[in-house]
């Protein structure tokens, strides 16, 4: 089409040329130059500098304007994406209520789901209040964070200036992580534990301890990122936090009435496996928030990272379904739901550094570990009706582990020597040691004033009914001796 106006234009400057020679008219340049000769010529020539000068200012407008632009628009396409996976993490709570009622008996349901979705409330509280401020205060040190208490700081009281997040969307994504610290708990010290020391418990976890050992490895100025310990999402930071606070609560509590006699363990199944399935089916779900999520931009390392996070979680259930059928001649469905959550909570340090045949490994072995880690804490009578502690706490030094030894960067089978495993048995062991020490004192103090367990009597009643006063399936069993003839 533009050639074809070119060449019409062509052939009527032609005619418009003999029509000017046809009436005697000066030919064009003969004109021009007879205009600027008369006009002092020269001064034209100056006009062509400036016409240059701005073109050129008009060009680098235009193109900061589109710079501009574009750093607004990958601005806001951070905050969405990060805001979603904020949302995924949330949904998380009802993948691990639904999973812990199904794993516990049917006169504990009520009790288990009231406490996962109140602990998220009191959670988001605390951690705005205080807990956000310890974690990410910049006013702190290399130990613990301080100032912007409430939310009230600007993007440099969190270390968030230069950065593309907004204050509130990285609140709501670290304030899920942290309840779901909080949650892990739960399902270990399930079906015993009074529900207001467990409410207290998770406020005291989630504003103290957990954003203190955050602290050393998430932020600017941590101690030990600055010795070069890794943990992208939370193996160890979320994971095994939560798993060391469960397994202090599960001893200090003690099994629950029947669990162990004789000398043998007793089964206690669960009352719905199809309800615990569907837990974990929300909860590897949420996964793509969590671990995707936390490269905090929409960038193109996030589907590669729900690529490694979903070939570990495939290859944890497998290996703990083989290992369970190897172990007991019968595919677990429990070990199952285990195994994909042991390799979930495995690769969630390394998803961004590691290879997918890494992430292939990763969760194999995990969901190795959980079997037997289950029948281990058995063995020495940690009741644990969920296997929260193999899952989180076991799989969660497992992981961590795991990025000294897969990492592509600095992974000792990656030609990186030791010390990425140096560092990382480092942040394990110190924000293990932490998180015992810590836990350790909240027990004991509840313990000692309000006392953590519930009645022989409360318990084998259920808790849904001494603790709440009603029943999760009213109505739905009914007593049939007194329907006479009825058949």
């Amino acid at each position: 089409m533009s050639r074809l106006v070119l060449r019409k234009g062509n052939r009527s400057r032609k005619r418009r040329s003999s029509s000017f020679w046809n009436s005697n008219v000066p030919p064009i340049s003969e004109a021009v130059q007879s205009y600027f000769g008369k006009r002092n010529g020269w001064q034209w020539v100056a006009c062509i500098p400036l016409a240059l000068g701005i073109l050129a200012i008009w060009g680098v407008s235009a193109y900061a304007q589109d710079e501009i632009a574009a750093a607004d628009v990958q601005a806001v396409l951070d905050n969405i994406f990060v805001f979603i996976a904020a949302v995924l993490v949330i949904f998380m709570n009802a993948g691990f209520g639904m999973l812990e009622t199904g794993f516990c008996r049917q006169k504990n349901a009520v009790n288990i789901l009231s406490k996962n979705l109140i602990v998220f409330g009191l959670a988001v509280l605390a951690f705005w209040a205080i807990g956000f401020s310890l974690m990410f205060g910049a006013t702190g040190n290399g130990f613990i964070g301080g100032g912007g208490w409430f939310l009230t700081g600007g993007p440099e009281a969190y270390g968030l200036d230069g950065g593309t997040l907004t204050i509130d969307t990285f609140f709501l994504f670290q304030s899920a992580f942290a309840a779901t610290a909080a949650t892990i708990v739960s399902g270990a010290v399930a079906e015993r534990i009074k529900f207001n020391d467990f409410l207290i418990f998770s406020i005291l976890l989630v504003g103290i301890s957990y954003p203190i050992t955050g602290h050393w490895v998430w932020t600017g100025d941590g101690w030990l990122g600055a010795a070069g310990f890794s943990d992208f999402a939370g193996s160890t930071v979320v994971h095994s936090v939560g798993g060391w606070a469960a397994l202090m609560g599960a001893a200090f509590l003690g099994p629950r009435v029947g669990k162990y006699q004789d000398g043998r363990v007793n089964a206690i199944p669960g009352h719905n496996m199809g309800i615990a399935m569907l837990g974990c089916l929300i909860l590897w779900i949420g996964w793509y928030g969590f671990n995707p999520g936390s490269q905090l931009a929409a960038d193109a390392a996030v589907p590669f990272i729900a690529v490694t996070t979903t070939l570990a979680a495939a290859a944890g259930g497998v290996a703990a379904t083989f290992t369970a059928w190897v172990l007991s001649g019968k595919p677990d469905l429990s070990m199952i739901i285990n195994g994909i959550l042991a390799g979930l909570v495995g690769i969630t340090a390394g998803c961004a550094g590691v290879n997918y045949l890494g992430a292939v490994i990763i969760g194999l072995i995990a969901g190795v570990i959980v079997v037997f880690s289950v029948g281990f804490f058995d063995s020495i009578k940690i009741d644990d009706p969920v296997g929260a502690i193999s899952v989180h706490l076991v799989n969660g030094i497992w992981g961590t582990l795991a990025v000294g030894l897969f990492a592509t960067e600095g992974g000792l089978f990656f030609g990186g020597g030791f010390a990425q495993l140096g560092a990382q048995i480092l942040g394990i062991l110190s924000i293990g040691l932490f998180t015992v020490i810590t836990s350790t004192i909240f027990w004991l103090v509840l313990k000692a004033t309000l006392g953590i367990r519930v009645s022989p009597e409360e318990e084998m009643k259920g808790l849904d009914i001494s603790e709440h006063g009603m029943e999760a399936y009213s109505g739905f069993l009914k007593d049939t001796s007194d329907m006479g003839g009825v058949s």
